[in-house]
């Protein structure tokens, strides 16, 4: 395995990364901010009150994202085992 194809499959790694935990984190953001905006706006100042409310909100990320981020990885892993086969 060259240099090249070494950080070629890093930056892969690295791109699908983000791309799989992209969703899940731009949720958690979503619900984040907009469960603080309530809070300064009642003053409750309750720590399960952002925390039920994210976890709801990520378990559904996962409920209807979840096949595509599997697929995504499978994808992933399967063409990396193909190029270290190619490389032998």
């Amino acid at each position: 395995m060259t240099q090249d194809q070494s950080i070629q499959f890093l930056v892969q790694m690295l791109w699908t990364a983000g791309v799989v935990a992209g969703p899940v984190l731009l949720v958690m953001l979503a619900v984040g901010v907009v469960i603080g905006v309530v809070q300064v706006v009642t003053q409750l100042q309750e720590m399960t009150i952002t925390f039920v409310p994210k976890l709801v909100a990520v378990f559904l990320v996962f409920v209807l994202l979840g096949p595509w981020m599997l697929g995504r990885l499978t994808g992933f892993a399967t063409e990396l085992w193909r190029g270290i086969r190619l490389i032998q």
